[in-house]
């Protein structure tokens, strides 16, 4: 009797235990969106487009040109849909045709990730205009008018069952937070990106669109090669890191899921930090 009763308990651990993981799966899962993503191509953006998709997601990709089809070709690879669209980040009037193309193709738009960036490095009292506004152009008025132009069709279709209309994620830096060496437009367009997302979403969050940030810490990629290969700054920068290592763009693929999805529908306004505790210190 106590060992029939005992399965029974056992049974009933099981199923809650499955209803429980199915639960969860679903609360992560992109099943049916579409993202578009800027940046995609390489690093970070690459890794975190691949993510969206190895969780359900079809994901439209922001290119310069097709010449680079990796990303694309791994996204397919998982039996995903993958679209480049084409446009220059540097350009305003290149960045403003871009969302209208793409609803003129019939396309719809759950989750916007702008994750496209650019350095420029040069001592403050020498950096020059040029650099400075195509930083900003990039980094920042782009980041605007993509969120700009991707709100509005959100807020224009009803909300889902849950109450949801889509998902935005900006890629910040922990020059949001911080000043950074020689790098003053980098940290001005980075400042910029930190307040948008939270200026949008005191506007947005009650209308079902979460607006948040993913802010690297030092990640070995190739914006980051001239920190890189100095080996006294590599050596300070490292000996900071709490988790005493620099960070690599598969460490993105589970925060960029979280704020796509539903597991983050009360989370607006937020600027996550993924830095191995760097922020802590």
């Amino acid at each position: 009797m106590a060992s029939e009763r005992a399965e029974q308990v056992n049974q009933h651990l099981t199923t809650q235990s499955g209803t429980m993981s199915s639960s969860i799966q679903q609360l992560f899962s992109l099943e049916g969106k579409t993202a578009l993503v800027t940046g995609g191509t390489r690093g970070i953006g690459q890794a975190m487009a691949i993510a969206m998709a190895e969780s359900g997601a079809d994901v439209m990709l922001v290119q310069r040109d097709e010449s680079n089809q990796s990303t694309k070709q791994a996204i397919e690879a998982l039996g995903r849909k993958a679209t480049i669209y084409t446009a220059d980040l540097a350009s305003q009037s290149s960045v403003a045709a871009l969302v209208p193309q793409i609803l003129k193709d019939g396309q719809k738009i759950d989750v916007l990730l702008n994750c496209g960036g650019i350095q420029r490095r040069h001592p403050s009292h020498q950096f020059p205009d040029n650099d400075w506004n195509e930083v900003l152009q990039v980094n920042l008025s782009t980041v605007f008018t993509l969120c700009r132009e991707v709100g509005a069709h959100m807020l224009s279709r009803e909300p889902d069952a849950h109450g949801r209309r889509g998902s935005i994620i900006n890629v910040a830096s922990l020059l949001s937070f911080q000043g950074g060496l020689t790098v003053p437009a980098y940290a001005a367009s980075k400042g910029g990106v930190a307040q948008l997302t939270k200026a949008l979403s005191n506007e947005w969050a009650a209308k079902g669109i979460c607006v948040n940030a993913i802010a690297p810490g030092y990640i070995a990629t190739e914006m980051n090669t001239a920190l890189i290969n100095d080996e006294k700054r590599a050596e300070s920068i490292l000996s900071r890191i709490p988790a005493g290592r620099w960070g690599s763009p598969d460490d993105f693929k589970g925060s960029v899921v979280y704020l796509a999805s539903r597991a983050s529908g009360y989370v607006s306004g937020e600027v996550l930090t993924v830095d191995g505790g760097w922020m802590g210190r």
